[in-house]
C-alpha cells in the first residue's frame, strides 16, 4: 500500500501514550511551522531511518501528494513525541509541588473528549466520513451520537477497547485512510459476481465497494468490566434504553441493538422480543411456549384430537412414573379441560392447580398411588405436591402442537413441490404414478401422528420427489448435489422394470400391516425377468442382470421407505427386539466386580421394554469408550415369521417356470429391503428409543434429588416462645474451614440474612504444638468466643467439606461450653440449646463462585461469600437455590446425580424450572420483605404468571416503593397486567414484615393466605357464619364485622376444625367448589402454613460423603486402593488414602506369613506405598480397615453387593487368558508408578512398558534406569540383550530418611546390587552396566552363537551332528525364558539335545557355579565339563534359579 510507514509495536504503544497526552487541536496542525523545528524533525528522521525500520521502497504509481500528506502526518507525530519527552507525569508536578518547588507545568488537555476531539479533525479532513446518523455543524464540532452518548454515559469517554488495543485501531484507521487516498487496489476488480455478465457472456468486473468506517458498539469485554466495576448493569441498560428513545424519538433506525452486543442485551431480557413479552397481559412461560408451537387451536374438534393423543400417549407409557391402567373417562374430561384452562383461558399450572382442583381432580392424584385421594384427613397439614401428571401433559401438548406445525409446513411444502414437479414432467405415465404418489403421501401425512411417522412419509417424499431436481426460474443456479444410486436408476427408467414385480410398495405395505384385504392374485409376466429386462438395457446398465439389479434396488427402497411397512417393522421390532452385550478385550480387563459397567458386563438377550431406568446411558457409554460390544436384533423366531408374512404377502401363486422366476426376484428384494435398510434402520431407531427412554427416566430422577433439596423447610428453632414475627428466621453464624489461604472464615447473619460481621480465625483448630501456634491458637478461641457474645446466634452452621471440619466442630463446641462456664449470666437465654451443624457446602461453593454473588456483596472475598450462602441456604433453602437459577444458570452446576451429564443444560434447566414452579408458588413469596432484602426477590421468577423477564420489571417496581399494603396495588401501581395479576396474586403474601412492620396502616389478613381474592367472598362467608354460630351478634353488616370474624375465626382454629365442609358445601350450594372450601377453612387456620418438610441434619452416609467426597460407587469393601503409610507401630500401621481417610493395616492383614513378623516397623516405614483391599468401612470413625495378604487380593469373595441385572450371564468359556492376568499385572504396574526426583543421563521417570518401547529400536546392550514397582527404596536397569528380550536388575537404594517425602524421592546416598556397594550411578555404570555389556556383545558376536528359538537351536544342532556324527557339536543362545541368561546346548553322543543356563555378570559368564572371565574361558571350561567326570545331579532347574536377573514383569 502506498504511503505506509512500519514502526515497531513498542513505538506504536508510545506513541499512542503520548497523543493521548497532548492531543494537538485541528487548527493548530494545519499551520506554518518554523525552521526550528523543521530541523529538530529532519533530526529525528534520520535518526529512524537508521534503525531499518522505515520503508523506502515507494509502488509504482504513487502519488506525490498521497507522500507529501503521509510525510506531513510523520512530522507532526515526531514532533509531538519529542516534546511530550520533557513532560513529567501527573504524580511527579504533585510531588514538586509538595516540596515547594516551582515547575512550569504545561497545560494538559483533558483525556476527556480525546476521541470526539479525534472524530472532529477526521470529520475536518473528510466530513464525509461521517455516517447520517451523526450530526455535524458548521463551526467544526461535532455533536455526539445517540450511540455516543449512550456509550459515554455508560462507560465514560474511553468506552473504546483498552488503551493498549488503541494503537492497534488507530493503526487500522490510518490503513483505511491511506487506501481510501491512494489509487485503487490492484485487486480491487478480481472479485466477480457470477449473476453479472455483459451481452457478449463475459462477466462484468466490479469494483469493491468502500466500507463505511462506524464506531464500534460496545463489546462484551467493556461491559464486562463496568460488571465488576460497577456490579449489575441491568438497571443502567434499561434506563439507557430509555434515554435512547427519547433522544431519537419512536421512529428513529437506531435501536439497543444496535449499541450492545446481542448476548448481552439477551442475557438481560432487554431485547425487543423481551419487551413484548413484558408488555402483553399473558404468562411468561404460556408466551414463551406458543412462540415455539404458535398459537394452539381451540375449536372442539381440535381439543378433542388432542386429548385422544395424549391419553394414547400416557398409555404408551412415555412417562416412567405414570401408572398405564389410570386412564379413564373422567381423566380425558379432566385432560380436555386442562388443555382449555391454558389455552383459553391463559392460566398458568401453579394457578390451576391451587385454585381449579375441582376441574381436574383426577390429574391432582399421585401416579405412583393412583388409589390416594387429595387429602384423607381434612385437618391435616398438606404436603408439597410435585404436579408431575400437569406437567407431563403440558409438555405432551407442546408436543402435539409442533407436530401439527410440522404437518402443516410439511403439507404447504407437498404442494409446491409438486406443483414444480408437475411442470418438469412430460410423460403422462410418469406424471399418473406422481399424482398418485403425491396423493397418497398426503393422506399419509394427515393420518400420523408421531414424529417418526412424519420422518417416514417425509423419507417417501423425498425418495419419489428430491430436492436437487426441482425447477428453477430464470437467472436462478441449483447447487451441486450427490445423486443416489436409486435417482440414477430412475432416470435411466427402470421404474417400469419396477412395476412389473407385482405389487407397489404401497400395496404391499397396506396387506402387511393388514390396513387392507387381500388384494387380487397377482398375474404373472408371461416373459422372464431376463427377457423382460433386456429392453431397458443402456450404457449405464448394459445387460440384462444389471438391469435386474438396478429395478430390484428400486423397488427395495421402495419398499423400506414405504411408511405402512416401516411402521409394521417397527412394531414388531421395538415389541420383540432384544439388546445383548459383551465386553471386548480391553473391556474384560478393565471392567472388574466394582466398575461403573460392571452389571451390564455380560447381557444377553433383554428386551426393549426391559430397560426401565439409565442402564442404556451407561451401555452407550461403555460402547462409545470401546469397553462393550453391543447388538441390537430380532431373535430367530421373530425374524423368519417377518420373512415368511413377507414373503405371502409379496410372493406370486403361480407354478410356472416364468412364476418361480418372478418370485426369486420377488425375495431378492425382500431380502434386500429388509436386512440392508429395514432392521439396520430399527436398530437405530431402538438405540434413540432407549436412549430416550432412559434421559426420560434420568430426568425425572434428576428431579426428584432436587425436589428432596427444594422442598425442605428452613431451620427452625427449638424454643417456641419466639420474640416477634419477623424474628422467625433464625440468626446464623455460618463458618467455612479454611486451610489459611483462606483462613477459617465466621461470618454473622440476622434474621433477614444480611450480613452483620466477620471474623476470620485461622489458628483455631491448629495442631502444632510449639508456644507461639499455641498462643496464636487461644487468641483466636477468644475471639470467636467473643464473636458470639456479641452476636447471640441462635444456630451455629458448619459447611462439611473435609475431615478437619469434625476437629473443627469439636473446638467450637469447646468454646461455647468454656463461654457458658465462664460467663453463665451473659449468655441470653436463646443460646442456652445452641447447637451446631453440619451442612454441605456444595450449593454455596457454587455460590461463592457465581456472579450474583459478586453482585450481592460487592468487595467481599470469595469464602465469605461460601458462608454467607452456607447461612442463608439454612434460613431460606427455596431463595438460595432459586439465586442461582439467574442469567448465569449456575445452579445446573450443582452434581445431583452421577449420570446428568447425560443431559443437556436445557433438558436440565426445564426441570429445575418445573420443581422451582411447583415449589415457589406453594410456599408463597413475602414481597414486603423482599422488597427490604432483594435477595429474597429470587424466586419470584417462578410465581404463576411471571418468569424471569415479568418479575425482574415487578421487582424494580416494588423496591421503588419499599412496601405495599394490599394486593390490589399489585394491578393498580406496580404494572400487572389483569391475566397476570389473577395467576400470580394467589401466591403473593402481604403482610407486615418489612417496611411495614412498624406501619399502622391497615392490611387485610385475607391478603397474608393462599386464598385467592376471587374467593375473598367464600372465606368471608364461611368465617361470618362460624362467628355468628359461636353467639356473636351480626349487629352491623359492615367491613369491620367481616375483619372482626377473620380475627375470630383465627384466633380460634378449633372452630374451623370442627366444620364439615362437604356438609357446609351442600349447606350453601357449592358442591363444585369443595375443595376450595377446605383450602379456604385450612388457611383461615394458618396463614401460608409451610407445607414443607422440616429441616434434619445430615445423617453419618451423607456427612461420610460430605467430608470424604466417597460414595457406594467409590469406595466399598473389597475395593482395591492405594495407600501412604504414616505411623507405623509393632502391630499396626496407619495409612492415608487419596480422600483423606484414615486406613488401619494389622500385623495380621500385611501378609500371609505374618507370624514370622515380630515387629511390623521392620516391614514398613513411614511413606511407603501400598496396595491394599479394603476389609471394613467405619463411617461414624472416618477409617477403613485394611489388608494386603496375597491370599486377600487374590480371592474372589470380595465382590460387589449391587444387584445384578436378571439378564445378566456371565460366559464362563471366554473367562480371563493369562495374557489379560499379565495385562492386568501391568496396569496395576502403571498405578504403582511414581516419579522421583533424579537427574542423570541414564536415568528416566517411565514405566516397564515405555522403558521397553524406549529400548525397542536400540542396540543390544542399551539401558536404562527407571523407577522400581516395588517402592520409593528401589530402582530398577532394564537392558535390551537381544531383539524382544529384556532383562530387568533392582537396585537397592540406602541412607534414606523414611519420614521425609523428599529424602524417598531422590536417589538414595548408597546403591546397592546384590553384594555390590556403589555411591552413585555414575559407579554403577562403570563397573557394572558397562562391564555387562563388554561380555554380551562379546557373546552375541562369538561364531558358536544362534539366534532363534530353543526348538530353532536344536534343530539347527541335529543338523550339524548329522554331517558329522562323531563329532560333538555346541552352540549359544539366548534364553526367552529368562531373560538375561544364554542357554548353552549341545549334543555329545546320542542325537538329544542338552542343555546349560549361563549366568552373565560384569566379572564374566557363570556355568555350574563356575566364573569364566570370558568367552574363551567359558568355551574351555565346558569342553572340560563334557569329557571329564561331571556330576550328573545338576539339573536345569537348580541353575535356572540362579539367574541373576530377572522378567519384566516381575519388576
Amino acid at each position: 500500500m502506498a504511503g505506509k510507514n512500519v514502526i515497531s509495536d513498542d513505538e506504536d504503544e508510545i506513541g499512542v501514550e503520548e497523543e493521548e497526552r497532548d492531543e494537538v487541536p485541528y487548527g493548530d496542525r494545519g499551520g506554518d511551522r518554523n525552521d526550528d523545528d523543521e530541523e529538530d524533525d529532519e533530526e529525528v528522521r534520520d535518526e529512524y531511518e537508521k534503525d531499518g525500520f522505515i520503508v523506502d521502497d515507494i509502488e509504482e504509481g504513487e502519488d506525490e501528494e498521497e507522500d507529501q500528506v503521509d510525510s506531513d502526518e510523520e512530522q507532526k507525530k515526531r514532533k509531538r513525541k519529542k516534546r511530550d519527552q520533557f513532560m513529567l507525569d501527573e504524580d511527579d508536578y504533585e510531588l514538586l509541588q509538595e516540596s515547594n518547588i516551582s515547575v512550569n507545568r504545561p497545560k494538559l488537555e483533558s483525556k476527556k473528549f480525546k476521541r470526539l476531539k479525534k472524530a472532529r479533525q477526521d470529520a475536518q479532513e473528510d466530513p464525509s466520513r461521517f455516517s447520517d446518523e451523526e450530526e455535524f455543524n458548521g463551526s467544526g464540532n461535532a455533536r455526539r451520537t445517540g450511540e455516543e452518548k449512550l456509550k459515554h454515559s455508560f462507560v465514560g469517554d474511553d468506552y473504546g477497547q483498552p488503551l493498549e488495543d488503541i494503537a492497534e485501531e488507530d493503526g487500522q484507521l490510518e490503513e483505511e485512510e491511506d487506501a481510501d487516498i491512494g489509487e485503487e487496489d490492484e485487486m480491487a476488480d478480481f472479485i466477480v459476481d457470477e449473476e453479472d455478465v455483459d451481452e457478449h457472456g463475459a462477466p462484468v468486473r466490479r469494483k469493491k465497494p468502500k466500507k463505511s468506517r462506524q464506531r464500534p458498539g460496545i463489546s462484551s469485554s467493556a461491559l464486562q468490566e463496568a460488571h465488576e466495576i460497577f456490579g449489575d448493569v441491568e438497571d443502567l441498560l434499561r434506563l439507557r434504553k430509555i434515554d435512547v428513545r427519547d433522544s431519537f424519538g419512536e421512529t428513529s433506525e437506531r435501536s439497543l441493538e444496535d449499541q450492545f452486543d446481542p448476548s448481552v442485551l439477551s442475557e438481560k431480557y432487554m431485547t425487543e422480543k423481551d419487551d413484548q413479552i413484558r408488555e402483553i397481559d399473558i404468562p411468561e412461560r404460556i408466551q414463551i411456549s406458543e412462540g415455539s408451537t404458535g398459537h394452539p387451536p381451540t375449536d372442539e374438534f381440535s381439543v378433542k384430537m388432542e386429548t385422544e393423543w395424549i391419553c394414547n400417549q400416557l398409555i404408551s407409557g412415555v412417562l416412567p412414573f405414570f401408572n398405564r391402567s389410570g386412564i379413564h373417562d373422567e381423566m380425558k374430561r379432566h385432560i380436555a379441560r386442562f388443555l382449555e384452562l391454558i389455552h383459553v383461558q391463559k392460566l398458568d399450572v401453579p394457578f390451576i392447580a391451587m385454585y381449579r382442583k375441582e376441574e381436574i381432580l383426577s390429574l391432582l392424584k399421585d401416579p405412583t398411588e393412583p388409589e390416594a385421594g387429595i387429602e384423607n384427613d381434612i385437618n391435616q397439614k398438606p404436603a408439597l405436591k410435585w404436579h408431575q401428571v400437569l406437567w407431563a401433559i403440558q409438555d405432551l401438548d407442546q408436543k402435539w402442537l409442533l407436530l401439527l406445525k410440522r404437518k402443516i409446513a410439511l403439507q404447504s411444502y407437498y404442494t409446491k413441490r409438486f406443483e414444480e414437479e408437475k411442470r418438469r414432467v412430460y410423460d403422462e405415465t410418469r406424471l399418473r404414478l406422481n399424482e398418485h404418489l403425491f396423493q397418497s403421501i398426503t393422506k399419509s401425512l394427515e393420518a400420523v401422528d408421531s414424529e417418526r411417522e412424519v420422518d417416514d412419509v417425509d423419507s417417501k417424499f423425498n425418495l419419489h420427489f428430491p430436492t436437487g431436481e426441482a425447477v428453477l426460474d430464470e437467472g436462478q443456479f441449483k447447487r451441486p448435489k450427490r445423486k443416489s444410486h436409486y435417482s440414477s436408476c430412475s432416470k435411466a427408467g427402470l421404474w417400469e422394470v419396477a412395476s412389473k414385480f407385482g405389487y407397489s410398495s404401497e400395496q404391499f405395505g397396506l396387506q402387511i400391516s393388514l390396513e387392507k384385504m387381500r388384494m387380487d392374485e397377482l398375474e404373472d409376466v408371461k416373459e422372464t425377468p431376463a427377457e423382460m429386462a433386456s429392453n431397458f438395457t443402456c450404457t449405464m446398465f448394459e445387460t440384462p442382470q444389471a438391469v435386474l439389479k438396478g429395478a430390484r434396488h428400486m423397488a427395495a427402497v421402495e419398499i423400506s421407505f414405504e411408511p405402512c411397512v416401516r411402521k409394521h417393522v417397527r412394531s414388531i421390532f421395538m415389541d420383540n427386539a432384544v439388546v445383548s452385550a459383551s465386553p471386548t478385550p480391553d473391556g474384560n480387563t478393565a471392567i472388574d466386580s466394582f466398575h461403573q459397567f460392571y452389571g451390564i458386563k455380560w447381557l444377553r438377550d433383554k428386551p426393549l421394554n426391559r430397560f426401565e431406568d439409565a442402564q442404556w446411558l451407561l451401555i452407550q457409554k461403555a460402547e462409545e469408550e470401546k469397553l462393550l460390544q453391543v447388538s441390537i436384533k430380532l431373535p430367530e423366531v421373530v425374524l423368519d415369521k417377518l420373512i415368511s408374512d413377507s414373503n405371502d404377502y409379496y410372493l406370486s401363486d403361480g407354478v410356472s417356470k416364468s412364476a418361480q422366476l418372478w418370485n426369486e426376484q420377488r425375495k431378492l428384494i425382500l431380502n434386500d429391503a429388509l436386512n440392508n435398510y429395514l432392521l439396520s434402520s430399527m436398530e437405530k431407531e431402538a438405540r434413540s428409543l432407549l436412549t430416550s427412554r432412559a434421559k426420560s427416566w434420568l430426568l425425572s430422577d434428576y428431579g426428584r434429588l432436587l425436589w428432596d433439596k427444594v422442598s425442605v423447610a428452613p431451620y427452625q428453632r427449638k424454643e417456641n416462645d419466639v420474640s416477634s414475627d419477623e424474628e422467625t428466621a433464625p440468626r446464623v453464624m455460618a463458618c467455612c474451614w479454611g486451610p489459611g489461604k483462606p483462613a477459617t472464615t465466621f461470618v454473622m447473619l440476622d434474621s433477614s440474612g444480611e450480613v452483620l460481621d466477620v471474623l476470620h480465625a485461622g489458628s483455631i483448630s491448629i495442631h502444632g504444638q510449639s508456644g507461639n501456634e499455641q498462643q496464636r491458637k487461644r487468641n483466636d478461641q477468644q475471639r470467636v468466643r467473643k464473636f458470639m457474645m456479641d452476636h447471640q446466634p441462635h444456630i451455629v452452621v458448619l459447611g462439611a467439606t473435609n475431615l478437619s471440619c469434625t476437629r473443627l466442630k469439636d473446638r467450637i463446641y469447646e468454646i461455647m461450653f468454656k463461654m457458658v462456664e465462664d460467663n453463665p449470666r451473659d449468655v441470653g437465654y436463646e443460646m442456652d440449646n445452641l447447637n451446631v451443624v453440619f451442612c454441605d457446602e456444595s450449593l454455596p461453593h457454587l455460590y461463592e463462585n457465581s456472579r450474583i454473588s459478586v453482585d450481592q456483596l460487592p468487595s467481599q472475598e470469595g469464602i465469605i461469600r461460601r458462608a454467607v450462602g452456607l447461612g442463608r441456604h439454612l434460613q431460606n433453602p427455596l431463595a438460595m437455590v432459586a439465586t442461582l437459577c439467574g442469567p448465569g444458570k449456575e445452579i445446573l452446576s450443582w452434581k445431583l446425580n452421577p449420570l446428568d451429564n447425560f443431559l443437556t443444560p436445557d433438558e436440565k434447566y426445564g426441570m429445575v424450572e418445573q420443581v422451582m414452579v411447583d415449589v415457589t408458588n406453594q410456599v408463597g413469596l413475602d414481597i414486603n420483605l423482599a422488597a427490604s432484602h432483594e435477595w429474597l426477590f429470587a424466586p419470584l421468577q417462578f410465581i404463576s404468571g411471571l418468569g424471569p423477564r415479568k418479575a425482574a420489571s415487578l421487582q424494580r417496581s416494588l423496591v421503588r416503593a419499599g412496601a405495599i399494603f394490599t394486593r390490589k396495588d399489585l394491578l393498580q401501581s406496580h404494572g400487572l397486567g389483569k391475566k397476570v395479576f389473577i395467576n400470580a396474586v394467589g401466591f403473593l403474601r402481604v403482610r407486615r414484615s418489612g417496611l411495614t412492620s412498624s406501619s399502622s396502616q391497615f392490611i387485610d389478613l385475607l391478603d397474608d393466605t393462599r386464598v385467592h381474592p376471587e374467593s375473598y367472598i367464600l372465606a368471608q362467608d364461611l368465617a361470618k357464619d362460624i362467628y355468628l354460630e359461636d353467639g356473636n351478634d351480626d349487629a352491623n353488616d359492615d367491613d369491620d364485622v367481616l375483619e372482626m370474624a377473620i380475627e375470630h375465626v383465627r384466633e380460634k382454629p378449633h372452630l374451623l376444625r370442627a366444620v364439615d365442609v362437604h356438609e357446609y358445601a351442600v349447606q350453601k350450594n357449592h358442591l363444585n367448589k369443595k375443595e376450595t372450601l377446605n383450602d379456604i377453612r385450612l388457611e383461615l387456620m394458618e396463614g401460608f402454613q409451610d407445607r414443607r418438610s422440616p429441616f434434619a441434619e445430615p445423617c453419618q452416609d451423607e456427612l461420610f460423603h460430605m467430608m470424604t467426597g466417597e460414595t457406594e460407587e467409590t469406595l466399598s469393601e473389597g475395593r482395591i486402593v492405594q495407600a501412604t503409610v504414616r505411623n507405623v507401630q509393632a502391630q499396626r500401621a496407619s495409612c492415608v488414602l487419596e480422600s483423606g481417610l484414615t486406613g488401619i493395616l494389622s500385623k495380621e492383614d500385611y501378609m500371609d506369613d505374618w507370624r514370622n513378623i515380630h515387629d511390623l516397623s521392620n516391614k514398613l516405614r513411614d511413606g511407603d506405598i501400598l496396595t491394599c483391599r479394603i476389609k471394613s468401612i467405619q463411617k461414624n470413625r472416618y477409617q477403613v480397615v485394611l489388608t494386603c495378604r496375597g491370599s486377600d487380593m487374590r480371592s474372589n469373595r470380595y465382590q460387589s453387593h449391587r444387584m445384578t441385572d436378571p439378564y445378566y450371564h456371565e460366559e464362563r468359556s471366554t473367562l480371563q487368558t493369562v495374557q489379560e492376568k499379565a495385562r492386568k499385572e501391568k496396569e496395576l504396574a502403571k498405578k504403582c508408578f511414581k516419579p522421583r526426583m533424579i537427574v542423570h543421563p541414564h536415568f528416566q521417570n517411565i514405566t516397564p512398558d515405555a522403558a521397553i518401547k524406549f529400548l525397542a529400536d536400540k542396540d543390544p546392550g542399551e539401558s536404562v534406569i527407571r523407577p522400581s514397582s516395588r517402592g520409593l527404596s528401589i530402582l530398577t536397569l532394564t537392558m535390551k540383550v537381544y531383539d524382544g528380550v529384556y532383562a530387568n536388575t533392582l537396585i537397592e537404594e540406602g541412607g534414606k530418611e523414611h519420614g521425609d517425602i523428599t529424602s524417598l524421592l531422590r536417589i538414595g546416598k548408597t546403591l546397592k546390587i546384590r553384594k555390590d556397594t556403589f555411591e552413585d550411578l555414575d559407579e554403577v555404570m562403570d563397573r557394572y552396566v558397562d562391564p555387562l555389556v563388554a561380555h554380551l556383545k562379546s557373546m552375541l558376536n562369538h561364531r558358536k552363537f544362534r539366534t532363534g528359538t530353543r526348538s530353532e537351536i536344536e534343530e539347527l544342532l541335529r543338523i550339524e551332528k548329522a554331517e558329522d556324527p562323531s563329532k560333538s557339536v555346541y552352540c549359544f543362545g539366548i534364553s526367552h525364558e529368562h531373560p538375561g541368561l544364554f542357554i548353552l546346548t549341545y549334543i555329545v553322543h546320542d542325537s538329544n539335545p542338552q542343555h546349560e543356563f549361563i549366568g552373565l555378570y560384569p566379572q564374566g559368564f557363570s556355568l555350574c557355579n563356575r566364573m569364566c572371565k570370558d568367552i574363551d574361558r567359558l568355551s574351555n571350561y565346558f569342553k572340560k565339563l563334557i569329557t571329564g567326570a561331571r556330576d550328573p545331579a545338576q539339573s536345569l532347574p537348580s541353575v535356572a534359579a540362579m539367574v541373576p536377573m530377572r522378567s519384566p514383569a516381575m519388576v
